[in-house]
């Protein structure tokens, strides 16, 4: 990891790979909540994940993704007892305990913090885990946001944020994001919208639930942001998580060999 500079760099497009369109969309927060630079992931292992397909990999914005681009959002109303600040330290603090079960979030012991990478191994079905990470972009007292790396299901990034609305304090999940590659794509068009939108549900509902909210209920709007596919990022396939982890799963041999060899490699 390399030292940056200050509120230039981060309001930059340069580390979250964005077009100057898309910069201007989502300004920065404070500048010493960003993470340092990264030009390549490095993971310690991690118990109870597999931990293959992060190290050496770069990240990727919606910028270096293949398919269409949509903007998904998860809200729920956390009620006027709960501040903004509270809700994002709960989430921050216990963010694997909200996850589905089947689904494995290994994060630091110190929880989400700017430059943390965490390990995911993810339920896809026939007793196979899709073995990927995140990268924690930025994070404050009101949001914070993860990144994906090569490989991963989509290219892009997810805020999470909280914010007082009128007497009450709404919490939500925001995500921008391409299917990373073809085969990506075509799993989101068969299934995977639908499956994701039941994740971050599930997840705000047992954070809500935490918070103490009765009946908590979440609202999900989704927009298609650009409707184009980046044929030229078709070759993302190669990194592809979802094939690498059935490989690593039906040749166990393969596990330890391939995070070193893309520990060496990054390609």
């Amino acid at each position: 990891m390399t030292e940056t500079a200050g509120p230039d760099r981060v309001a930059s497009a340069e580390q979250i790979g964005l077009s100057a369109r898309e910069a201007a969309a989502n300004p920065p927060r404070d500048a010493a909540g960003w993470a340092k630079k990264v030009d390549r992931l490095e993971v310690d292992p991690r118990e109870g994940v597999r931990g293959t397909n992060v190290a050496g990999r770069r990240l990727t914005g919606p910028v270096q993704g293949f398919g269409k681009m949509w903007q998904k959002t998860y809200r729920m109303d956390a009620g006027p007892d709960i501040t903004p600040e509270q809700a994002i330290a709960t989430w921050r603090e216990h963010f694997p305990e909200f996850w589905p079960k089947g689904n494995r979030f290994a994060g630091a012991l110190t929880g989400i913090n700017p430059g943390d990478v965490a390990l995911l191994d993810l339920a896809i079905g026939g007793g196979v885990k899709l073995s990927t990470g995140v990268f924690v972009l930025y994070a404050d007292a009101e949001s914070f946001t993860l990144m994906t790396p090569q490989g991963h299901m989509f290219a892009g990034w997810i805020t999470f944020s909280a914010e007082r609305d009128g007497d009450t304090t709404m919490v939500q999940a925001q995500v921008l994001m391409r299917a990373n590659d073809p085969l990506y794509e075509m799993a989101m068009a068969c299934g995977g919208h639908r499956k994701e939108d039941k994740f971050w549900a599930a997840t705000l509902t047992a954070l809500g639930q935490r918070l103490g909210v009765q009946d908590p209920t979440v609202e999900t709007s989704t927009t298609c942001v650009d409707s184009r596919r980046q044929w030229r990022h078709a070759r993302n396939v190669w990194h592809n998580s979802m094939v690498r982890s059935v490989a690593q799963t039906a040749t166990p041999s393969r596990r330890v060999k391939s995070s070193g060899a893309e520990t060496s490699s990054g390609e």
